[in-house]
């Protein structure tokens, strides 16, 4: 069985996979501060409850951007699994080809996307992540990472709009009954919820057009969408072809076939 950990600045995600099959994933917080230790007792609770023994796990796939954790995250695979982790990064063979001005600026987490994106659902192709961050990948028919863009993530923008403003509040993330809101709730939510969605298809128009500059040739990008947020804007946008909230996961089990291991 193959291990992946996807660390994101927010929330952790981890799958085992059996061949091609994932047979049990979860998620939980990520915190900067919690020792290899913590993480493996954590986890190897999470196995028992799946029946997942620590001998199954032949091999580790792990996407970090919260580089303290990378080295948390190392130990724990070599200690407590008794496996040497890939640690995905803008330098590991992915099959995608990082067509940017500098590569090594390239988060892990948007390196497995744009290859999971490439693999399983070809190219031309613009890869969503709804986090801590909204962020946009860009693929090309020849799997060329080409770029993208980088947004504040919905909670986020959110967090630092009741920080900065003394008489806004915490809403719940949920659909506004009109764009024009007539109470504080139903405005905050307007603007994140609507105006997300707006964002979102505003980005996509561009990047598109930037990608295929011919009109007619735009409606063949696919836009795939993942995140721990992805089911709060999607119902918003037509522009989104297909949610896949396992998409990262999926990448790191690809990578690491493509590096040589192949679980039977």
């Amino acid at each position: 069985m193959l291990l992946t950990i996807d660390v994101s600045n927010t929330t952790i995600k981890a799958g085992v996979f059996r061949g091609d099959a994932l047979v049990a994933d979860w998620r939980f917080a990520t915190e900067r501060q919690r020792l290899a230790d913590e993480y493996a007792i954590l986890l190897l609770n999470l196995f028992r409850a799946s029946d997942i023994t620590v001998e199954d796990i032949r091999g580790v796939s792990i996407s970090c951007v919260v580089p303290p954790l990378r080295a948390v995250f190392d130990q724990l695979s070599r200690q407590y699994l008794r496996v040497e982790p890939l640690m995905v990064g803008p330098h590991t063979r992915s099959g995608v080809t990082l067509s940017v001005d500098n590569p090594s600026e390239v988060g892990a987490d948007r390196v497995v996307n744009a290859a999971a994106t490439h693999h399983l659902y070809g190219g031309p192709a613009i890869a969503i992540a709804f986090g801590t961050a909204t962020v946009f990948d860009c693929v090309s028919a020849h799997g060329e990472y080409l770029g993208g863009a980088i947004a504040p993530g919905i909670v986020t923008a959110l967090e630092s709009l009741t920080r900065s403003a003394a008489q806004l509040y915490q809403v719940e993330l949920v659909r506004p009954p009109r764009a024009i809101g007539t109470n504080t709730v139903h405005t905050m939510q307007s603007g994140l919820i609507l105006g997300y969605a707006a964002l979102v298809e505003g980005l996509v128009a561009r990047l598109k057009a930037e990608m295929t500059p011919a009109e007619e040739d735009q409606q063949a990008v696919k836009v795939i969408a993942t995140g721990g947020l992805v089911e709060v804007i999607t119902p918003e946008t037509k522009a989104i072809d297909v949610i896949d909230p396992l998409l990262t996961l999926k990448g790191l089990r690809l990578i690491h076939e493509l590096n040589g291991f192949r679980d039977s």
